[in-house]
């Protein structure tokens, strides 16, 4: 107690205040503590940091139904990785969005608060400019063109952009190509989509895609795609066979037009994060059983595409194979937009892959 200074009783308002004080201050601080402590925790949770205890955990999620070829794939990495690793290593997978849509699973990635997911190439294209080459149609001479691009060293260096956005690829999973389909009349030449409203995606890619064909392109959430064609809002749109099924828009369309304007894959991310922090035999096991995992679902995407064909066909769904090379002349003037800049020359390096 300073010189001079006179004892409080107690009970005292001085001194209750004092102690008030103090008490409020250790609970400001506890309470704090416990903020940091359950916030690291959440991000332990998501990021799956594992502990020295047991297995590390890497937590995954994403949008898609657990019947989808995409989250079958994602078992099948699973199990891979616990195989190759011993058990030393394990994902847990959250499918149908419970830790968010595809947008929010690619950011908490970014972040480091979740380990793994996947994203289509079309949302990459707003900042990485090399990914709008997938947006682009007969772009690839065909499927097996494709996938010998996406695995040589061009589909390694796509996959390398995303370093910059704080992700590294890991693979890429089939996600089919894209194609017409309309309600009321067949598509069999470009010249048939003149004068069609055909629903896109929010994309400055596939608008232009759709005009150059010759059709009026209507971009419109997919969430509200089964209206729009119920009701005459649009006349159609374009996707793969397991969308336009699984989507329940081959019984409004009588028509499926198997014209494969682009081949947009999936891509199977883990935050730099998350990568940063495994050893490089922890980052081998995961890049091997990501792989492995890329061929198993890529065979079960060509599964359920043949079967969805054949659900749209059993449902009356006219399936039509046109003659390519008139789409591809009218896509050659959209290509030549990109001629001389940094997507027109991948286009051509993707051109001389044999």
């Amino acid at each position: 107690m300073p010189r001079g200074a006179l004892a409080l009783p107690p009970g005292h308002p001085r001194a209750c205040n004092g102690l008030m004080t103090k008490s409020a201050s250790f609970f400001a601080v506890g309470l704090l503590a416990g903020i940091l402590v359950a916030t690291a925790g959440f991000a332990a949770f998501l990021g799956g940091r594992g502990d020295a205890s047991g297995p590390r955990v890497l937590k995954m999620a994403h949008g898609l139904e657990p019947s989808h070829p995409v989250h079958l794939g994602m078992v099948r990495m699973k199990e891979r990785l616990e195989a190759l690793s011993g058990g030393r290593m394990s994902v847990e997978i959250y499918a149908s969005g419970v830790l968010g849509s595809e947008p929010v699973c690619v950011e908490q990635a970014r972040n480091g608060t979740l380990a793994l997911t996947k994203t289509s190439t079309a949302p990459l294209e707003a900042f990485i400019p090399e990914m709008q080459v997938f947006g682009l149609p007969y772009v690839f001479r065909d499927e097996a063109h494709f996938w010998t691009v996406l695995d040589g060293a061009l589909g390694e260096e796509l996959l390398g952009t995303l370093r910059s956005r704080g992700l590294v690829g890991l693979c890429y999973y089939d996600s089919g190509s894209r194609s017409f389909y309309t309600v009321n009349k067949p598509i069999r030449t470009p010249d048939d989509l003149r004068g069609l409203k055909i629903r896109v995606q929010n994309s400055s890619v596939a608008i232009r895609m759709v005009e150059v064909f010759g059709g009026s392109a209507t971009p419109i959430a997919f969430g509200e795609l089964y209206s729009a064609l119920s009701q005459g809002t649009v006349d159609g749109a374009e996707n793969n066979a397991p969308s336009f099924v699984g989507n329940r828009h081959h019984e409004v369309c009588r028509y499926y037009t198997l014209n494969h304007h682009t081949r947009v894959p999936d891509v199977v991310l883990i935050s730099a994060k998350v990568w940063d922090g495994l050893s490089p035999q922890e980052q081998a096991w995961l890049r091997q059983a990501a792989r492995e995992s890329a061929v198993h679902q890529r065979a079960l995407w060509a599964e359920a595409t043949r079967r969805d064909l054949e659900a749209a066909r059993a449902r009356g769904v006219e399936i039509i194979e046109p003659d390519l090379a008139p789409f591809r002349r009218k896509a050659a003037i959209l290509l030549e937009d990109y001629r001389g800049g940094p997507v027109g020359r991948l286009v051509e390096r993707i051109d001389a892959v044999r």
